[in-house]
C-alpha cells in the first residue's frame, strides 16, 4: 500500500505546469496567426499599390477623406475652398506633397509624409478633373532638366528668389507664412506651384513665363539640387544673418576666450 502511495504521489502534476502549457499553445497560436495576418495585409497593401485605380476609385477616396471640408461637389464650404477649376496638377501636389488633408488650420498647411500611394493620389485627381477640369500635367520635356540653366538662374532670381532666398533654401514671410525650401523638390512639383500657385505664391501663365521658360528655370534648380557646395559650409544659405551669427558667436567667442587665457597667463 505504501509503494502505491508512493508511485501516485510521483505521476500528480502540477496546477502551475498546466497553466505554462496553456499559456505556451495561446502564445504559439496567437503568434502564427498574428504572422498569416501580416502576411496577408502586405499582399493585400502591394496588390493594392500596384493595380491601377479608375475615376470611380478616386470619387470613393474624395468622398470618404476630402467631401468633408470641400463638399461632395466640390462646392467647398466654410472649412474648405472650392475645387472647381483647380484641375488634377493642384490636388496631386496638395496630396503628393502630405499638405492635404489639412492636419490643422494655420497660416498654411506644412509639407509631410504623404496618407495615399501614388495610385490613389492619381485616382483622385483624376476625379476632380473628371468633375472641373483644370491644370494637367505638362509634357515630359518641360520636366527633364534639359533647359537653359543659365537662362533658368536668371529667370528665378527675378522671380522666385525674394521668397524662396537666392539659393532656393526658403525663406520667412509674413504673419507666420514661409516660403517652402525647393532643394528637394521634384519637376513636377516645381511646374505645379508655378502653374497653380499655392497657398501665398502667385500663378505663372504662360504670360509671365513660357513653358520653355519653365523648363529652364526647372532646369537651374534641378541643377543646383545636383551641385556640389565649393565654398565650405553653406550655413543653411540664409545669406548674411546666419553668417553674422556664426562669426558673432564663434569669431567673438574665440577672441574673447583668447583674451581672458592673455590675462590669466600674465597674471
Amino acid at each position: 500500500m505504501a509503494r502505491e502511495k508512493k508511485r501516485r504521489s510521483r505521476g500528480r502534476r502540477s496546477p502551475l505546469a498546466a497553466a505554462a502549457l496553456i499559456g505556451a499553445g495561446l502564445l504559439l497560436t496567437g503568434g502564427a496567426y498574428a504572422g498569416a495576418s501580416a502576411a496577408i495585409a502586405s499582399s493585400d497593401t502591394q496588390t493594392a499599390a500596384g493595380a491601377e485605380l479608375t475615376v470611380e476609385d478616386g470619387q470613393k477616396l474624395f468622398v470618404a477623406n476630402c467631401a468633408t471640408c470641400h463638399g461632395i461637389d466640390l462646392e467647398g464650404s466654410d472649412a474648405g475652398p472650392s475645387l472647381i477649376g483647380v484641375g488634377e496638377l493642384a490636388v496631386e501636389f496638395q496630396v503628393a506633397t502630405g499638405r492635404m488633408p489639412l492636419q490643422m488650420q494655420g497660416p498654411q498647411a506644412p509639407q509631410k509624409h504623404p496618407q495615399f500611394t501614388d495610385a490613389q493620389i492619381r485616382a483622385m485627381a483624376a476625379y476632380v478633373q473628371s468633375v472641373a477640369p483644370g491644370p494637367s500635367y505638362p509634357d515630359e520635356k518641360i520636366l527633364d532638366g534639359e533647359g537653359d540653366v543659365s537662362h533658368g538662374a536668371e529667370l528665378f532670381r527675378i522671380n522666385c528668389a525674394m521668397c524662396h532666398n537666392v539659393a532656393a533654401a526658403g525663406g520667412a514671410l509674413t504673419e507666420g507664412k514661409y516660403a517652402p525650401a525647393l532643394t528637394s523638390t521634384s519637376a513636377l512639383h516645381i511646374y505645379a506651384a508655378m502653374v497653380t500657385g499655392p497657398q501665398n505664391m502667385p500663378v505663372f501663365g504662360d504670360m509671365n513665363l513660357t513653358p520653355e521658360d519653365k523648363r529652364d528655370l526647372i532646369s537651374a534648380l534641378l541643377y543646383q539640387q545636383e551641385a556640389v557646395q565649393v565654398g565650405g559650409f553653406t550655413l543653411g544659405s540664409l545669406g548674411p544673418v546666419s553668417e553674422g551669427l556664426f562669426i558673432w558667436i564663434f569669431g567673438i567667442g574665440a577672441l574673447v576666450a583668447l583674451t581672458v587665457w592673455i590675462t590669466a597667463k600674465s597674471n
